[in-house]
């Protein structure tokens, strides 16, 4: 699986934010975790000049670099970053490094900055208007990243790819989804992702539009599309819930859900059961079992806006 493929856990969408820079004259520096791609528009000027859709910074005019610090939304173990210098082209910095940290709690900038930092990206070449991918080796689980550009420009997005490590406390004993991707659940195979990443299932929140579910190409053979989910914990399954919202001639006509411990064998949690078009099922799950992944099936296509899988960790 190409590191791209693992969920963003700078996003926005997972509760990611840009906590601290050392400069942000011409462009702010939360437009870094955007989840949308960068936009360019021509005529946009403001009282400093070009305005654009990311991070940059003053030309410097004395020794050093300028950096940016990212609270991950979902900390855990980095696979790989992108950084991604769209519509930069005369002012992108001609090089980047990325380090990683682990502090617990809520930490201020100030003790951010006095933070033990671990290398991640070494300080390497990039190139204008162009996503720039490095593999990351995994390591520990960091829960805030710094990106440094030599000495100065503009970056469009920071992307930081990788699998979450949550705190085991948010989950033992607690009722949770178990499927949350922010809690450490993850899309691990899937039959088709034409029309978006299977990930879209298992985000906080609610879709806003069609495009931020999981939607297959139509199938013209007998047989039928599916996600299999690895849970954030092993947990028994008590309520699922479906959520079809904004798929309205394209929703599946019925689903199952299956859970499994060591994906040999597996036990019904809800059998095939008819859906409705852009509306939120809630089903009460009945497991005598408990699972450690799960998979949807469909049928015999469509899209799904959200899953949800709420239950309790073992």
């Amino acid at each position: 699986m190409p590191f791209t493929d693992l969920p963003d856990l700078a996003s926005r969408l997972l509760g990611g934010g840009v906590v601290d820079a050392n400069d942000e004259f011409f462009a702010a520096r939360d437009n870094l975790v955007n989840p949308d791609p960068s936009t360019f528009e021509t005529w946009t000027y403001g009282p400093k000049g070009k305005v654009y859709d990311g991070w940059e910074t003053r030309r410097r005019r004395e020794p050093g670099h300028d950096w940016a610090v990212v609270r991950l939304g979902a900390p855990g173990v980095v696979h790989g970053v992108v950084v991604d210098t769209a519509h930069f082209t005369g002012n992108f910095p001609p090089h980047v490094s990325v380090d990683g940290c682990a502090v617990d709690g809520y930490p201020s900038p100030a003790e951010l900055l006095k933070a033990d930092w671990t290398p991640l990206v070494p300080r390497s070449a990039v190139r204008g208007d162009a996503q720039n991918p490095f593999e990351v080796t995994p390591g520990e689980r960091v829960t805030h990243v710094r990106l440094n550009i030599y000495p100065d420009g503009g970056v469009a997005r920071l992307r930081v790819h990788g699998t979450v490590v949550p705190d085991p406390a948010l989950l033992h004993g607690m009722t949770v989804d178990l499927a949350a991707l922010e809690l450490g659940g993850l899309v691990v195979d899937c039959s088709n992702r034409f029309y978006g990443s299977p990930n879209n299932l298992i985000l906080p929140g609610q879709a806003r539009i069609m495009g931020e579910g999981w939607e297959t190409a139509r199938r013209r053979d007998d047989g039928n599309d599916w996600v299999l989910v690895r849970l954030a914990a092993e947990g028994r399954v008590r309520l699922a819930e479906l959520d079809t919202t904004h798929f309205k001639g394209n929703a599946p006509g019925w689903a199952r859900l299956s859970g499994t411990t060591d994906r040999q064998e597996w036990f019904d949690l809800l059998p095939r059961t008819r859906l409705q078009p852009d509306t939120r099922h809630r089903f009460r799950v009945e497991a005598t079992r408990p699972a450690t992944h799960v998979r949807l099936d469909v049928y015999p296509d469509g899209g799904m806006a959200r899953l949800r899988l709420w239950g309790e960790a073992v």
